[in-house]
């Protein structure tokens, strides 16, 4: 039997314990409780998720900064009904339910700024810089860019469906499933030549 206490003490990663994803100003706020329907399977998602995608993140960058975490699926429906930007618990595109797929319908995702590059995209640094970077070197599945700090919904997948899209400008889709970029390798990389070298096991794709 899981308490949230224990729950949230669950290291899911080398650099991520559950309670990081835990926060939610919704439930804070509103009082809706953020509590799992099923526990064992947040966990599960959420360790892909954070080893595939966030510790190399961190490992690479320093601190990574999570926004907006899990959500339960009773939190989510709250924040949908009343418009505080959640989309719809069964929208393919909501990653923050964690326990709602398992096998190839298993999605882990969150809102997370990385201060490195927040500091040089408030100097006029391209977004697209760190969505190449992050395209080449992680299996990503989904990456949606916001305009404040530079922000993204990094998303996890079984089978990655390697979408890239943006409310900054240049708004909208930079990278469809199934298709490959329109810039070269060799382009993207000269776009974040002076990234920090990548530091982290390289998954395969």
């Amino acid at each position: 039997m899981w308490s949230l206490e224990t729950f949230g003490r669950v290291r899911l990663s080398k650099y991520f314990y559950m309670r990081d994803f835990m926060y939610s100003e919704i439930s804070g706020f509103h009082g809706v409780p953020n509590v799992p329907e099923n526990p064992d399977l947040v966990i599960e998602n959420g360790k892909a998720f954070c080893r595939s995608l966030l510790d190399p993140l961190e490992q690479t960058f320093g601190r990574v900064a999570v926004r907006s975490g899990y959500r339960s699926p009773e939190l989510n429906r709250y924040g949908n009904e009343n418009r505080l930007n959640c989309a719809r618990n069964d929208n393919p595109l909501e990653c923050h339910i964690w326990d709602r797929g398992v096998g190839d319908a298993a999605i882990a995702g969150a809102s997370v700024v990385i201060p490195w590059f927040a500091d040089r995209y408030a100097e006029g640094r391209d977004w697209r810089d760190l969505a190449w970077w992050i395209h080449d070197h992680l299996p990503y599945s989904e990456m949606w860019f916001f305009p404040k700090l530079a922000a993204l919904n990094l998303v996890w997948r079984p089978k990655p469906l390697r979408t890239i899209s943006s409310y900054i400008a240049p708004r909208g889709t930079l990278l469809r499933a199934g298709e490959a970029p329109k810039i070269t390798l060799a382009e993207r990389q000269k776009s974040y030549a002076d990234f920090p070298p990548f530091k982290g096991v390289a998954l395969p794709l």
